[in-house]
């Protein structure tokens, strides 16, 4: 039976729609959030590029723990998804799960909100770390720092005794064994390609009975990647996520409530590119490979805002 599609819910990046009884599609938009609001101007390829990386941590992440996706390939999408060009090579067909209410951060390097926590405290998320390190110093070892999960506004940090309060003792050491050990795989393979992940996030869902990784994996989205050639402890690091972003917006002044101030162009080619650079640099295939191998093709690239399809779906279950 065809699913009657319908929007199910929109985030700051993905739209979420019914794709069947126990299915969800996954679309990622090329929306950009900065201090949980989201800007005025997309960035052209992010979403699939966020599509892309998920997809290539997914495949080499399933040995450590299953997963919720189904199928990236849009022309096996349930209909009436299949062959709508504006999914290519951005959508992902998965199993609905049931999520675990906190985020899984892994930190490997002091930096962002960690780098402010450690200032203020000696501690991130309540683990005691060394005296005297300095911004972007690489830790004694990867520390697990979850996070609240909020449906809006900011996740905030959680002690361990506050997230052993939340998800109880055996979940969250299984949560904090898998983050450390999938962080591991991900900072491996990195560093093989010449890229530091600094931090990332997971989030966990249960499906048919089992504890899956959901969302998504390795994106400049969730995760900190510095150029390894570039690293210098001590100050802030180049990257290639979307602090490009973030940096502009506080040289502009903007006082970080919404609306947002319109991005320039050299702010939002500049972070395409980035994108476009984690990408290759992290799975050593050109970008455009890539878009080539989902079926791309140069006039699929209209903005989604203006499929005439998942328009309908919006004004009919927006």
């Amino acid at each position: 039976m065809t699913p009657t599609p319908r929007l199910r819910a929109r985030g700051k990046v993905r739209d979420i729609y019914d794709a069947g009884e126990d299915q969800l599609l996954l679309v990622a938009t090329d929306r950009i959030s900065a201090f949980d609001v989201v800007l005025p101007d997309p960035i052209p390829d992010k979403g699939r590029v966020l599509t892309g990386l998920s997809s290539f941590w997914f495949d080499r992440t399933a040995d450590l723990v299953p997963n919720h996706v189904l199928s990236s390939d849009s022309a096996a999408f349930p209909l009436p998804f299949a062959g709508v060009p504006a999914l290519a090579g951005r959508a992902m067909l998965v199993r609905k799960a049931t999520v675990v209410p906190m985020e899984c951060v892994a930190r490997g390097y002091l930096a962002g909100s960690g780098w402010t926590q450690y200032g203020a405290t000696g501690a991130v998320c309540g683990v005691p770390l060394p005296d005297g390190l300095v911004e972007s110093d690489r830790l004694p070892e990867p520390i697990f720092t979850p996070t609240s999960k909020a449906e809006a506004g900011h996740d905030l940090p959680l002690t361990p005794d506050e997230a052993l309060d939340l998800v109880g003792k055996g979940l969250f050491e299984r949560l904090k064994e898998l983050t450390l050990g999938i962080y591991e795989r991900l900072a491996d393979t990195a560093a093989a390609r010449g890229i530091i992940l600094a931090d990332t996030k997971f989030e966990f869902g249960f499906a048919d009975g089992e504890l899956v990784l959901i969302d998504e994996v390795g994106t400049p989205d969730s995760s900190r990647f510095w150029p390894a050639d570039g690293y210098a402890p001590g100050r802030a690091q180049p990257s290639f996520d979307k602090q490009f972003v973030r940096d502009h917006l506080d040289r502009s002044g903007w006082d970080r409530e919404p609306p947002a101030p319109p991005l320039p162009l050299d702010v939002v080619e500049g972070t395409t590119a980035r994108y476009v650079e984690a990408y290759e640099r992290i799975t050593g295939e050109p970008f455009d490979d890539y878009l080539a191998r989902a079926g791309v093709t140069p006039r699929d690239d209209r903005a989604l805002d203006e499929d005439p399809f998942l328009e309908r779906l919006r004004e009919e279950h927006g």
